[in-house]
């Protein structure tokens, strides 16, 4: 069996039958789905890299291929009849409606800068919104949608008018420009090339591979569940009866750049103010969780609290630690600190009714 039984025979033949320049579209697009939605892959430096051509670049060139299926020169067999030939009998034999390489590089740049905003622009307006998923799957839908035209209306031309890229032409003159130059000063300058792409390419990866850390930090905070079922940073309990839970959720964000233990405590304290220092005279802790945050990880904890203590403007306090907390947690020892100022009454004595005493004639 010879090498046309490779894998490459395992596509689908529409697959094996598009042009390179269309076939590395359509892998571009699976690289960054790929890149993009696998666990563990996604956290790398490939999502970036990746990611920005096929943003600024991927949906323009194939929406360029789409307008523009014709090669950007006269085809071969015009070109073999010699000067001699009537310019006008050459253009309407031969086409001059498409556009050569470069022209298709710098509109496929341009138009996906124009195109991308307005497929987010369109989503805003939908339940879906300006998210990650639907932004990836639109732009690769419409990517997709134009490479299959693309290649139907390339298909649909003569072989000799199909726009081509030279890639083997681009890198026989490459090979003979860096391996065999003409002149020592030729030659200085492909060493000189060289070295400043392989610096380039070395500054952007180390950019991308070593992102510049912005500041670091933890959000705590204590949301309350609305009517509608949604948290809110809003209509907190203040009035308690002893023993009676009463539902809070407590929420930890991790912005730290790294994976972070926390623990959080949960008290009631019994304090006193005078000349604006705050003296802790009783305090009861109420409940304590542990939990380990990945960066940008969230955490929410619906809970119940349910004091013994009685009194008024009291302390329900919330600490917040990296790792262990201490025996006796302080606001001056915690790395975040929240707190309500609630009353705790003790529960109503139920007043007798007549009925209750029972009614004898």
């Amino acid at each position: 069996m010879g090498t046309d039984f490779g894998w490459w025979r395992l596509l689908p033949r529409p697959l094996r039958r598009l042009p390179v320049d269309l076939a590395a579209i359509v892998f571009a697009v699976a690289l960054t789905i790929v890149s993009v939605f696998t666990p563990v892959v996604n956290e790398t430096p490939l999502r970036v890299i990746v990611g920005l051509p096929f943003v600024l670049f991927v949906p323009g060139y194939a929406l360029i291929a789409a307008l523009f299926p014709e090669a950007g020169e006269r085809p071969a067999d015009a070109e073999a009849d010699g000067p001699d030939v009537d310019t006008d009998e050459a253009v309407a034999d031969g086409d001059r409606s498409g556009i050569d390489g470069i022209e298709r590089v710098a509109l496929s740049f341009g138009t996906s800068i124009a195109v991308v905003p307005l497929i987010g622009l369109v989503l805003n307006f939908t339940p879906f919104g300006i998210r990650l998923t639907p932004i990836v799957v639109c732009v690769s839908g419409f990517t997709i949608a134009l490479t299959a035209v693309a290649a139907q209306r390339r298909w649909a031309l003569p072989t000799e008018e199909r726009f081509r890229v030279p890639y083997r032409q681009w890198l026989a003159d490459a090979r003979t420009e860096l391996f065999e130059p003409d002149t020592r000063t030729d030659a200085a300058l492909n060493v000189l090339l060289a070295i400043s792409v392989i610096i380039a390419v070395s500054s952007v990866g180390y950019a991308v591979a070593v992102p510049k850390q912005g500041e670091s930090f933890t959000e705590f905070y204590i949301l309350t569940e609305g009517e509608d079922g949604e948290l809110v940073a809003d209509d907190y309990p203040t009035e308690f009866t002893r023993g009676e839970p009463r539902s809070l959720v407590l929420g930890i964000s991790n912005h730290e750049h790294k994976p972070v233990n926390y623990t959080a405590v949960v008290a009631i304290q019994r304090v006193e103010i005078r000349n604006n220092s705050t003296t802790v005279l009783e305090s009861t802790r109420l409940r304590e969780w542990s939990v380990r945050l990945a960066d940008n990880e969230t955490w929410h904890r619906p809970h119940t609290v349910a004091p013994r203590m009685t009194g008024t403007d009291l302390r329900l306090t919330y600490f917040l630690y990296k790792g262990d907390p201490p025996a006796t947690p302080t606001t001056e020892n915690a790395y975040r600190e929240l707190h309500l100022w609630v009353n705790v009454t003790a529960p109503d004595q139920r007043m007798a009714s007549p009925t209750d005493l029972g009614a004898h004639s």
